[in-house]
């Protein structure tokens, strides 16, 4: 199990009692910052499952690559929201390649 699968799960653990004692208490604040840190937790965990099954996955690749794909989890383990950043941008130049241009 990753970092980050048990950070989402504390982060979301402590979300939900955010969230629970805004409603008992009537802090809509509270209320809507617990909520954002279930959502928060969920987001890392879905992460972590990601780099799980990637690392499983890496272990079936060809000798040569591995070490290249070992750094390459690495560098997304210790820096999530850079990693997501530059998938995000990758993955919108590849959608905006596949447009015409007239």
């Amino acid at each position: 199990m990753s970092e980050q699968r048990i950070e989402g799960a504390v982060t979301g653990v402590n979300g939900k009692i955010k969230s629970g004692l805004g409603q008992l208490t009537g802090d809509t604040k509270l209320q809507l910052e617990g909520k954002f840190e279930e959502v928060k937790g969920k987001a890392l965990d879905t992460y972590g499952r990601a780099i799980d099954k990637l690392e499983s996955l890496s272990d079936r690749a060809p000798a040569d690559l591995r070490e290249p794909v070992r750094t390459g989890l690495d560098f997304a383990r210790r820096k999530p929201l850079l990693t997501t950043g530059i998938l995000a941008a990758i993955a919108f130049l590849i959608a905006g390649s596949g447009r015409r241009r007239h």
